[in-house]
């Protein structure tokens, strides 16, 4: 029943993996994998109302042929090693899919049980509250259905994320690129235009996640590497000259994950561009927020509000959220999207112009500023702000 990655159609796989195969296909650097396809899915949940989610639980393992098949796959394309485990859903990564994240991604997985665990677990996700929340919103009237593509994890020395049009934007760190994905660092970034860099910044990069024998871990940066770039000029001309690739491959500008080791580069994911980054600078050098009235971090998304800053810690701090609020806050994740339906405007400590925060905040239209250090200190709640998302402003106008 599993499907090799190289023969991954849309119906049968998914939008993420058939992508991916039609890079392989063309000769592009895509890891190995296999998809467990729509029709498996379609026969686990066959009788199970996964939108319930105590009935959700009944779907508690895959069925032991399945599980078998997955185990020899694993030996004979990943080499047994670890893995990531991501979804791959029929409207994801194509030109309808309008939102990030919105279904689930497991890295640094390792053993056939832990796999077939984590294939149940994106099965699931896909009618997780804020799946069923943004199906809703598009007014989706097609049933969803989920394949999940396995492939062999890169242990990246660099990765991040680059977006193609006329000219490439790149943001990138040290180790796994989930940190850039969902913000958890501020990431180095440049911008290229033919086959020059004409605009460098160097990021915020205390952290990294990194692969370990029990899955993915977090660490430090050593400090001499949070004062250099992560990538050379080169190095970044060489992802844009794969990034154009891959746009002309596609038919259109292209979010591209990717990641580096040793001198190779790797293609993880590749999606349409949703919607147009912001037309200012591309990047802007936070500056640290001290006490003064305006604050300036990376231009996220363009346009402009006023509202009362509303700082979120986390999702314990969501009811307290108003329409026309600016939310506030360290960094989100695709549960945080429902947020994005309420407020007037985004605001966050690290992150970048490629983000999951900020890429929601372009596909909804709010005005999004992002990486400025300490906000959820100097922006108190309650306090009316005015947020530029084309320059990368942040304004405190008084106590609210």
């Amino acid at each position: 029943m599993l499907i090799d990655l190289a023969d991954a159609e849309l119906g049968t796989s998914g939008g993420k993996a058939a992508t991916l195969a039609r890079l392989l296909a063309a000769g592009l650097p895509v890891p190995p994998g296999f998809v467990v396809p729509t029709a498996a899915y379609e026969q686990a949940a066959c009788g199970v109302d996964l939108a319930d989610a105590a009935a959700a639980h009944h779907l508690a393992s895959l069925p032991p042929a399945l599980a078998d098949e997955i185990a020899r796959a694993l030996t004979q394309v990943t080499g047994d090693g670890h893995v990531a485990v991501r979804s791959s859903a029929t409207s994801e990564d194509t030109a309808a899919a309008t939102a990030a994240g919105q279904h689930e991604t497991f890295l640094g997985v390792s053993g056939a049980d832990r796999v077939a665990d984590a294939v149940r677990r994106c099965w699931v996700s896909l009618w997780s509250e804020r799946a069923v929340a943004y199906r809703r919103r598009r007014a989706d009237a097609e049933r969803p259905t989920m394949a999940v593509l396995v492939q062999r994890l890169v242990d990246a020395d660099v990765a991040g994320v680059m977006f193609t049009g006329d000219d490439v934007r790149l943001e990138a760190s040290w180790g796994l690129g989930e940190s850039v994905v969902s913000g958890q660092v501020t990431p180095d970034s440049w911008t290229v235009s033919g086959g020059t860099v004409t605009r460098r910044a160097l990021g915020t990069k205390t952290t990294r996640m990194d692969r370990d024998q029990t899955g993915v871990v977090l660490r430090e940066v050593e400090p001499a590497d949070r004062e250099r770039f992560c990538l050379t000029d080169e190095d970044v001309t060489r992802l844009a000259d794969l990034g154009r690739r891959t746009a002309d491959l596609l038919g259109g500008p292209q979010d591209i994950e990717w990641a580096v080791t040793g001198s190779r580069i790797w293609i993880l994911q590749a999606r349409p561009v949703t919607s147009a980054l912001p037309a200012g600078p591309t990047t802007a050098s936070p500056e640290p927020a001290g006490e003064s009235d305006v604050h300036t971090g990376t231009p996220g998304s363009s346009g402009s509000a006023t509202g009362p800053a509303r700082v979120v810690h986390g999702p314990g701090d969501f009811a307290r959220v108003r329409p026309g609020d600016v939310l506030v806050c360290r960094t989100t994740d695709p549960a945080w999207t429902p947020l994005f339906g309420v407020v007037a405007a985004v605001v966050t400590e690290t992150g970048g112009l490629l983000s999951h925060a900020a890429i929601v905040a372009r596909e909804q239209g709010l005005p999004a500023v992002m990486g400025i250090p300490d906000a959820t200190r100097v922006l108190h709640d309650g306090a009316m702000v005015e947020v530029n998302g084309g320059t990368g402003r942040v304004t405190l106008l008084g106590p609210g």
